[in-house]
């Protein structure tokens, strides 16, 4: 497994437009079989800076599954206004320091 971060922070955006963007767009990245899981999520601090999270089967599960996928495009084509408002996009490999309560 590998995890995508991608960090937005909107300075001519709205954040309910993007917001509005992604709940279209995980339709796509439901539809993948590499796409394990994505959250978006909002900073409670500063609504402007959001960070999205999806966990893909491998780096090349995104790159040559989703991405050369029929669902690519049109996930694209919903996200592609807030391209200039992202501040990092990379692939991270969990490492060994995680817990969680429920055991996930």
């Amino acid at each position: 497994m590998i995890v995508e971060y991608i960090r937005y922070q909107l300075t001519t955006s709205q954040p309910q437009d993007l917001m509005d963007a992604y709940a279209q767009a995980g339709t796509h990245l439901r539809a993948s079989p590499d796409c394990l899981s994505y959250e978006l999520t909002q900073c409670s601090d500063d609504p402007r800076s959001f960070i999205l999270r999806i966990e893909w089967t491998s780096a090349a599960g995104h790159v040559e599954g989703f991405r050369k996928s029929p669902d690519f495009t049109p996930f694209l084509r919903t996200i592609r206004p807030f391209f200039k408002e992202i501040v990092e996009m990379r692939h991270y490999e969990p490492g060994p320091a995680a817990w969680r309560r429920d055991g996930g």
